[in-house]
This record gives structure tokens, C-alpha cells and sequence, in this order.
């Protein structure tokens, strides 16, 4: 109850009574956010490293779209909730390169529009950001950075793929390595925090400022 509704309910004689609202967080949305990272990953890689036929990339598009983008995206918004900082940042960011990388993939499909230049220098100076949260996870758990250690370089792989030309294998094995690491740390901090307990370890921070 306000100030001014608690003064009107004084003024007209009304009794008073003030409620105690207890603000509960949303629950630890990580899993949620490292699942979505973890198939997205796994769907790019594998179609990367020639594992499937990569004739029709636009298949690849709902499992970036829904897993990889709104799957982050909703994470990072509950984290911003729970004010948790790195893992607001971390997902919302990654989120939004996931929709871009989702749109440019519609764009270049169905435009025939072969010239990726201009995507490369994006995700060059996405890069720079990622390299600042890759020191951040440092200060988080080894799981994490590793994860990050390895979407630094899938990253950095995909650059050097589209400006010099050169084979994509080496971005398929990055992606696959953040697909495991992904799908391990969602299934530790679930179990960790179903249990109440380390079921899974995540290793302890590299960095303790």
C-alpha cells in the first residue's frame, strides 16, 4: 500500500492494514540458457565438420532461432531479475548474436546474396566483447570458462572462414567442444541445485580478484 492510499484510508476513517509482499526470484535459469547454447551448437557443428548434408541451411534456422536465441534470451532476462550480472550479460549477448546469425542466414538463403564480408567484421567486433566475458567467467566456475574459451575461438575460426575462405572444419570442432561443455554444466548446476549439494563438479574460479 502506498503513502497516499495508506493517508485516503486515515482521512475517511477506513481501517488499515498493511500487507508484507515477500518477492520471491524465478528460479536458476541457467540449465535453460546452457541447453538452448548447447543444441544450437551441436546443430551448427555437426552440419560444419560434414556430418550431415549442409545442402539446405535453412533448416539449421528454428533450432538458432528458438534454441540458441530465445532460449538465451529468456534466461538473460530472468538472470537481470535475479541480478546476476555476468549471467544477464552473458545471455542476453549471446542471444542476440544467435538472432543475428539466425537473420543473416534467412537473409543469404533466400537472397542468394553470396558476399558475407560485412558478417565476418560483426562477429569480429562481437569477439572483442566476448573475449571481456571469457575473463569475467574466470571469476565463475571452469565450466563456464571453458565454454566461453571455446565460443572465443569457434568465433574467431568462423572469421578467418569467411575473410580468407578456408575449410569450416575447425569451426565444427570449436562448436561441438561448447555443445559437451553445454550440456555438462546445464546438467551440474540442475543436479547441483535439485540436490542441494555438488552431484557434478564445476570446478572452482581461475580468478579471485
Amino acid at each position: 500500500m502506498s503513502e497516499a492510499d495508506l493517508e485516503e484510508s486515515k482521512a475517511f476513517g477506513q481501517p488499515v492494514t498493511q500487507v508484507a509482499v515477500k518477492h520471491s526470484l524465478p528460479a536458476e535459469p541457467a540449465p535453460l540458457g546452457l541447453i538452448g547454447l548447447a543444441v544450437a551448437a551441436l546443430v551448427l557443428g555437426v552440419t560444419d565438420l560434414g556430418i550431415v548434408d549442409a545442402g539446405d541451411k535453412s533448416l539449421m534456422i528454428p533450432w538458432t532461432l528458438f534454441l540458441g536465441a530465445t532460449a538465451q534470451l529468456i534466461a538473460g532476462i530472468m538472470d537481470f531479475r535475479r541480478e546476476n550480472i555476468f549471467g544477464a550479460t552473458a545471455f542476453t549477448t549471446y542471444s542476440l548474436l544467435w538472432y543475428s546469425v539466425s537473420l543473416t542466414l534467412y537473409i543469404a538463403i533466400y537472397t542468394g546474396k553470396g558476399n558475407l564480408d560485412h558478417y565476418a567484421y560483426g562477429l569480429l567486433g562481437f569477439l572483442f566483447f566476448s573475449i571481456i566475458l571469457t575473463a569475467a567467467s574466470a571469476m565463475t566456475n571452469k565450466a563456464l570458462f571453458g565454454i566461453l574459451i571455446f565460443i572465443d575461438l569457434a568465433i574467431a575460426a568462423l572469421v578467418y572462414h569467411l575473410l580468407a575462405d578456408v575449410s569450416e572444419e575447425p569451426v565444427g570442432v570449436f562448436l561441438i567442444c561448447v555443445s559437451l561443455l553445454s550440456f555438462y554444466t546445464a546438467a551440474a548446476v540442475l543436479l547441483n541445485n535439485m540436490a542441494g549439494k555438488a552431484v557434478l563438479p564445476l570446478g572452482k574460479p581461475l580468478w579471485q580478484p
